[in-house]
């Protein structure tokens, strides 16, 4: 079996991710892709995140339309940090034997360095290193010249077509009264105007 895990916060979740993941599910043939909102990000403050709940619900209307697609509450009902390496093997006993796939932005995987057991996670899986806008991938190795060749090797860039959206910008839009409308599944849409998320309480 052939699975990719798409990782983050999805506070809230927008078509920049679903781009990402159907292009590596196409690229490396998988099975599956295992959308999976972190419950408490090390990286970031969780005074700033939305709760947990809401973003699980976003994350599962929006892969619905998929049948490629699944969102998982792995994360969250785990106790702790969500470190990368704990769902990774997690993952890894839940489907095994399985190839894994791990996608994150390029941004992401240049600070790679700094992640908890970043050779033992490297070892385990293969890193797909999605382009944005304005991110310069073509020097990843000296960047990342620390590691072991061999686990530089695990690291794979893939080209997605321009696509400038962010979760950050959506809650500022949100907050500002401008529209979202075309930047994220329109059940997603609705969901944050039900749910008054990101706007002034």
């Amino acid at each position: 079996m052939r699975l990719a895990i798409m990782g983050g916060t999805f506070d809230p979740i927008h078509y920049g991710h679903l781009v990402v993941a159907e292009q590596a599910r196409y690229k490396f043939q998988c099975d599956k892709v295992l959308f999976i909102p972190a419950k408490s990000p090390p990286h970031k403050d969780d005074a700033l995140i939305s709760p947990v709940e809401h973003r699980l619900a976003m994350t599962r209307l929006a892969v619905d339309s998929n049948s490629y697609f699944e969102a998982s509450s792995l994360e969250i009902e785990r106790p702790g940090p969500s470190y990368t390496i704990d769902t990774v093997k997690e993952v890894k006993r839940l489907y095994y034997p399985s190839k894994l796939f791990f996608i994150t932005g390029a941004d992401a995987v240049l600070e790679i360095i700094s992640w908890k057991s970043v050779e033992e996670l490297l070892s385990l899986c293969y890193f797909v290193a999605a382009t944005r806008p304005g991110y310069d991938i073509s020097n990843l190795q000296q960047k990342l010249g620390a590691l072991p060749e061999k686990y530089l090797e695990k690291i794979i860039p893939i080209y997605i077509p321009a696509l400038a959206i962010s979760s950050t910008d959506i809650r500022k839009r949100v907050k500002a009264g401008e529209p979202i409308k075309y930047l994220l599944p329109e059940s997603v849409e609705n969901y944050i105007k039900n749910h008054r998320l990101y706007s002034e309480k």
